[in-house]
């Protein structure tokens, strides 16, 4: 049995991490995932010190001398609302073997590969540490194109103006046998049912907005390479509006950990069975 826990979209909310904590202490599971939009709004803007060092990563750090030998493997990516600043601090926590920040990387747990990739689509918000143009420089109406926002970090004009998630993944995957690959990602696939936002009837200049806004590269990957399980958060309020939080994709089982509400979206998986997965509000 390879038992998982996994969420997303903390958004710095001590209570949702508390009850995470208390979850890893009482099940103990092999691993743990974090989808990103860890921080506070704002956040890892130069200012994430207090809640990411002095209370996130200490908290794990508490659990690991609990724990002992049944600490389990925590895979960590950022989200669009977390400032890249924010990457360091991850780095050196991986460094030291309290998490596995997994961002652009890949790494084994037991006979499977875990794969990260924290970039979404442009979206209407002003931060682009983690925004990248998903198939081509195409930007839905409303949307802020990549190099028109604001970075923590300096990042090349060419990679700015002509990264692509779809490249990205590419590269990323190469040709790995993916059929016990894991991909902890922020957004979700497009039309999904993972991916539903709240914009029923809006127009940006008489054009109406897609209430689909996952990204079409990732649907496409997972259609083309079928990996065993994918994750995702980034869209709060799907669950919600569609009354799911998993979706299939040929072989792969797609979950979601995004939540509207003021509880603790946890979702639990086995690799070797993740279609009997489940998720609890907490």
């Amino acid at each position: 049995m390879t038992e998982c826990l996994f969420v997303s979209d903390l958004h710095g909310r001590r209570d949702r991490c508390r009850k995470l904590f208390d979850a890893i202490a009482r099940e103990r599971p092999r691993a743990v995932f974090v989808g990103g939009d860890i921080l506070p709004h704002f956040a890892g803007r130069g200012g994430e010190g207090d809640f990411l060092s002095g209370y996130f990563l200490a908290e794990l750090a508490r659990l690991r001398e609990e724990l002992g030998a049944d600490y389990p493997r925590v895979f960590v990516i950022l989200g669009n609302d977390d400032g890249r600043l924010a990457e360091k601090t991850l780095e050196d926590a991986g460094r030291a073997g309290l998490i596995s920040y997994v961002h652009g990387r890949k790494e084994e747990l037991d006979r499977w590969t875990v794969y990260g990739y924290s970039y979404v689509p442009p979206t209407p918000f002003r931060l682009k540490d983690w925004e990248r143009y998903d198939v081509s420089r195409h930007v839905d109406p409303g949307c802020v194109p990549p190099d028109e926002g604001a970075r923590t970090v300096k990042v090349p004009r060419d990679e700015i103006e002509f990264a692509t998630i779809k490249d990205d993944l590419a590269a990323l995957a190469g040709s790995d046998d993916l059929s016990n690959a894991v991909f902890l990602f922020h957004a979700p696939p497009h039309e999904s049912g993972l991916d539903r936002a709240a914009l029923d009837g809006m127009k940006i200049d008489h054009v109406p907005l897609d209430v689909h806004v996952g990204s079409i590269a990732i649907r496409r990957f997972i259609e083309e390479r079928s990996p065993l399980v994918t994750l995702h958060g980034h869209v709060h309020e799907s669950a919600r509006l569609t009354g799911t939080w998993r979706a299939r994709i040929g072989r792969t089982v797609a979950l979601s950990a995004a939540h509207d509400g003021p509880e603790l979206a946890l979702v639990r998986f086995d690799l070797e069975d993740p279609d009997g997965a489940s998720r609890e509000l907490l």
